[in-house]
């Protein structure tokens, strides 16, 4: 059985949920493959790939961990700055280890990623997730707006304007910190 994942936002589309194995708490960075939570880092990447989906056809090995680790290092950069040709190249070096082969299913036509080593599947799936963001609105996919926080989400608002990972955590701090500054200003 795997542990539960502590990780404050999950369920975001995979190459977001990858960049989200690293968060704040109580101001101290975590990171779900290197301890935290008490996890070892092969029990957070089983809970990682758990969360993500990917349990059934990947696993939580040493090879895996380390592929992953370099597109969430790819994809970080990618995100922060979409501009940065390295960054690019970064995450195009993931894609490398992986290609899509069209496939004719009972319900039509399809399509299967297929991996020279099983052990990029995980990593290169966030990589390709992150085009398919890019190629819808990226301009969804955002960082929360808390000072305190570094996780990512893709804003599925109707208008486009969600600010927090989370209203419950990032978005009531900020409410509670506005409210707590009206009041003493009285």
């Amino acid at each position: 059985m795997t542990a539960a994942d502590p990780r404050p936002l999950t369920g975001e589309p995979i190459a977001l949920d990858l960049l989200n194995t690293r968060w704040l708490m109580d101001g101290e960075p975590q990171d779900l493959f290197a301890g935290a939570a008490g996890l070892t880092r092969l029990e957070g990447l089983a809970v990682w790939l758990e969360s993500a989906g990917l349990a059934g056809r990947s696993r939580a090995d040493a090879p895996t961990l380390v592929h992953l680790l370099t597109a969430r290092e790819a994809l970080s950069r990618a995100v922060a700055d979409p501009a940065d040709g390295s960054a690019r190249a970064l995450v195009d070096a993931v894609l490398e280890h992986g290609r899509i082969r069209a496939t004719l299913t009972a319900e039509g036509p399809g399509e299967r990623a297929e991996f020279a080593d099983p052990a990029w599947g995980p990593a290169w799936t966030a990589a390709y997730d992150y085009l398919g963001l890019l190629g819808a609105t990226p301009e969804r996919i955002r960082a929360c707006a808390s000072d305190h926080c570094v996780l990512r989400f893709y804003d599925v608002s109707r208008n486009g304007t969600r600010r927090w990972c989370s209203m419950a955590i990032c978005g009531n701090r900020a409410k509670a910190s506005r409210h707590y500054a009206r009041t003493r200003e009285r």
